[in-house]
């Protein structure tokens, strides 16, 4: 299995709307048949951080649902929200429950 973690800064004023947004893309993203897991966390002490883990059978899969519509509506939508640019860390699963 194949994940990414993305790291976001969000600027205070679109957090909202940033939540938003990314629930309609989580919502979409976990219809996907080659996504396993796709998860929106915000830190506890400072609420304009959030990450992103998301889960798929390999970066093929990564790879397509960067193609959809409900991700480019997503990434479009969020880019000026961002207080920095975004970052991503790409792993390899070990131990999934």
């Amino acid at each position: 299995m194949f994940a990414i973690i993305v790291s976001l800064d969000v600027k205070p004023e679109n957090i909202d709307e940033f939540i938003a947004i990314t629930k309609y893309n989580h919502e979409n993203s976990r219809k996907e048949p080659g996504n396993i897991r796709f998860d929106l966390v915000q830190s506890n002490d400072d609420p304009t951080k959030f990450n992103l883990y998301e889960v798929y059978v390999n970066e093929a899969a990564l790879d397509s649902h960067k193609k959809t519509e409900h991700y480019i509506k997503w990434r479009d939508t969020v880019a000026p929200f961002m207080n920095t640019p975004r970052t991503s860390v790409k792993t390899t699963v070990l131990a999934f429950d």
